[in-house]
């Protein structure tokens, strides 16, 4: 490539697979844009970030400055929601090359005439765009310039650091060199902080043996509320297949009277637009969606591509299904596992542009329908990637506030993909990590990788799928520290109640899975018990709700403690003016002491500097004065939410 200028451009961050995929953002977030730039010879350099909004028309410029070794960083803060771009600009400086070596030129006592007139030329042209309070100096340097008995004011004027300012404000821009322009999509701010809560809708009722209504569900909104959930998830809530039903546990044949599994979707009731009628009807719902806004809820549908065998589509579409030699369709399986009762879509059909069309239109359905602008997506990582970025591209066209979470456990590069194609927020690994190693190197794996810059984590300590062996055995301690972890690690986070908090654990012998689980049965529940974890849950979340630091994901180190049964981290907004330091012991049987290393750097104390660390769960305070300071938690009591106060 033929080039003109003299400076190179290279190693830009964030950029996400060159430039195919956008880095991610909220609304008030900062990106910081990194880049290692250089020049031949010894001339002086800068370098800016242009950036602008989908709908702006004209580039707003910021200055990089240079850290180390060639290497530049600037940053911007994106304060709308849609797509941004970006671009770095790179020159060589004429008029801050003149001034630097003019200026050694006379520390070197040489005679400057020449370079006074080089001066005044470069100085002249900026009178077209300067202040009238910058144009009285520059009209008196270019006068001191251009009179050779004034050479001392001339001189004085070259070293004068308003000069300098004024040439870096109107950059004489020689050859510039352009890198190539990067995506960057912001999203609103509860993309990147949100706290769910699932149940059945199905098992709301308080009376024993009834399926449960939206009506029902309408009673349950203040408890959700009042534990500090933001987001109410409901598994699928259309009419539930009769061929193939499922029975309780799984049970291949459904007994009369069993109501099967919500992701067994479709039958002569209705498919996906439609509401499972036992639930209510689109009334009933848009009256809950509304009531639980209200409490500061919003509601997220389930979005599974899926069809039970009796869904209208196989009558319909029966292309946009597989079908066998011998006439029989195609049910789905993930062996040894058999779903008997859900038939996957056919993605090569030749259909396949109005199939697409049609999977998209019942996500605006929703979204018009019933305003819901959160939608968690079943197994996404079985269908074609670069579907799910045509769909939710089309959607945050028409809804931008759209949200989408990935509901996959898979592979990491598959999950990572899924991200970059659009997907708000991931279900993790955070389920099967337990012991300190493997806690700290995966998070350090999300916040330290590029995977910071487009995948957010969404750390879930059970799902309907995931009884997980640390849960098993119904131990208040682990519960505890399960979700403290979960929504301290993660600014996004969630569980499946009220199993979770209820401590219901029963497991399928040998697996993961709930014994009695509600994907194949209504349970009743005691709706209005309270209990210890409630309140713990609840004051977790308050503290996530007035702590920015706990709001974001990425600021985050983890601090030495000496017990591999303790594990320590502490987290920063990005003004650092939140700081929090969570403590939490993983022994749920025995009590665990040590001494913990404050983050007295990050903290930017000076020596001697004490704080003062209030817990926000007991509302104890201690005053520490030293660099490693003595903690003791005890399983009745597994860990320290502590805000730091500098004294």
């Amino acid at each position: 490539m033929l080039k003109k200028t003299r400076v190179v451009i290279e190693d830009i961050q964030p950029v996400i697979n060159c430039g195919e995929f956008a880095v991610k953002r909220v609304i008030g977030e900062i990106v910081t844009v990194q880049a290692a730039i250089f020049g031949d010879g010894h001339d002086i350099i800068q370098a800016a970030i242009q950036y602008k909004h989908q709908t702006q028309k004209n580039w707003k410029e910021v200055r990089m400055r240079p850290t180390e070794n060639d290497h530049w960083q600037g940053h911007f803060s994106v304060e709308k929601q849609g797509d941004y771009s970006f671009k770095i600009e790179a020159w060589e400086d004429h008029g801050l090359n003149w001034r630097h070596g003019i200026i050694k030129k006379i520390e070197d006592g040489q005679f400057v005439k020449s370079e006074l007139l080089e001066g005044a030329e470069i100085l002249k042209p900026l009178l077209k765009k300067c202040t009238k309070q910058e144009a009285v100096f520059i009209k008196k340097a270019i006068a001191d310039f251009t009179d050779e008995d004034r050479m001392d004011e001339a001189c004085a004027t070259c070293t004068d650091p308003y000069l300098e300012e004024i040439l870096l404000k109107y950059p004489h821009k020689a050859v510039p060199n352009e890198s190539q322009e990067y995506p960057v999509y912001v999203d609103r701010k509860k993309a990147l902080f949100s706290t769910w809560y699932e149940f059945f809708p199905r098992s709301a009722s308080n009376k024993a043996g009834k399926h449960g209504t939206f009506k029902d569900c309408e009673n349950i909104l203040p408890r959700i509320a009042e534990m500090g959930f933001d987001t109410l998830y409901f598994p699928p809530v259309h009419p539930i297949g009769e061929v193939n039903r499922k029975g309780k546990n799984n049970a291949t044949d459904a007994a009369p009277g069993d109501v099967g599994s919500p992701w067994g979707i479709g039958s002569k009731k209705g498919g996906h637009k439609d509401i499972h009628p036992e639930l209510g009807n689109l009334k009933d719902f848009k009256n809950l969606v509304k009531k639980a806004q209200d409490m500061g809820i919003e509601v997220a549908m389930d979005f599974a591509l899926q069809a039970a065998p009796d869904h209208p589509y196989v009558q319909e579409h029966p292309k946009w299904f597989r079908w066998r030699p011998d006439g029989t369709i195609q049910y789905a399986e993930n062996p040894p596992k058999k779903y008997q009762d859900i038939l996957p879509i056919f993605f090569e059909s030749e259909e396949w542009k109005k199939m697409w069309q049609e999977f998209l239109d019942i996500v605006l359905y929703w979204i018009r329908e019933a305003g819901i602008k959160v939608f968690r997506v079943d197994n996404p990582h079985t269908k074609p990637f670069y579907f799910w970025g045509w769909l939710i591209s089309e959607v945050k066209k028409k809804y931008p506030d759209t949200l989408f979470l990935s509901e996959a456990f898979t592979r990491p590069k598959i999950m990572a993909q899924l991200a970059k194609q659009g997907f708000t927020q991931s279900y993790t690994y955070f389920t099967w990590r337990n012991n300190k190693h493997e806690i700290t190197e995966y998070v350090n794996e999300l916040t330290r990788s590029d995977l910071r810059e487009y995948f957010r984590p969404n750390f879930w300590p059970n799902t309907p799928d995931i009884n997980p062996y640390a849960l098993q055995g119904a131990n208040e301690s682990m519960y505890m520290n399960r979700y403290f972890m979960a929504a301290t690690l993660s600014s996004n986070t969630g569980i499946y109640g009220p199993v979770f908090e209820f401590l219901i654990s029963d497991a399928v012998p040998g697996k993961e899975e709930y014994h009695d689980s509600e994907k194949y049965q209504i349970r009743h529940w005691d709706w209005q018990a309270e209990n210890k974890l409630m309140r713990i849950i609840a004051r977790i979340n308050k503290a996530r709700k007035e702590n920015a630091s706990l709001q974001q994901t990425n600021n985050i180190n983890f601090c030495e403690i000496h017990n591999d049964a303790l594990l320590a981290y502490h987290k920063y907004d990005d003004q650092r003016e939140n700081h929090t330091l969570m403590i939490v012991s993983l022994d749920p049987y025995y009590s665990q002491k040590g001494h913990v290393q404050v983050p007295r750097h990050q903290l930017g104390l000076h020596d001697g500097q004490s704080i003062t660390v209030e817990d926000l769960v007991t509302g104890n305070s201690y005053n520490w004065n030293d660099e490693w300071c003595f903690v003791e938690l005890h399983p009745g009591m597994p860990f320290h939410l502590f805000r730091i106060h500098k004294n």
